[in-house]
């Protein structure tokens, strides 16, 4: 059964935590629920930005497009390895997403967003 969502309206959790519900409104005016373990909630948020970026580049016709969220915030913290640390980067409208950071991987971003400031630097990746 496919439904058609017209817009998200609430996103509730599970008093145990197990679960989350998305309400919305479906394209006949009718209020849905959509209730999903935790689990398959990280998999569909690994899932999505990759979707929206296809979708983006499929729709436009264009490869070049990314879907960019603004920077708000970032914390920078160790983790429980002593070679790990935690980079959290928050958006101005609260989205936010947890990396572990092995330190090579840590110096050889710094180095990238300091010589990002030269004009022919290339597109730098790891």
């Amino acid at each position: 059964m496919l439904i058609e969502g017209q817009s998200l309206t609430t996103c509730e959790i599970e008093p145990d935590g197990s679960a989350i519900m998305l309400g919305l409104i479906d394209d006949r005016g009718e209020a849905r629920k959509l209730r999903l373990p935790v689990e398959q909630v990280g998999a569909l948020a690994m899932t999505l930005p990759s979707l929206i970026e296809r979708a983006l580049k499929t729709r436009y016709r264009d490869s070049s497009l990314r879907y960019a969220y603004e920077l708000g915030s970032w914390t920078l913290e160790q983790a429980s390895d002593p070679q790990t640390r935690m980079m959290t980067l928050r958006t101005t409208d609260g989205f936010s997403v947890c990396f572990s950071l092995p330190l090579a991987q840590g110096e050889a971003l710094s180095e990238a967003l300091a010589r990002s400031h030269q004009r022919d630097e290339p597109v730098r990746a790891n």
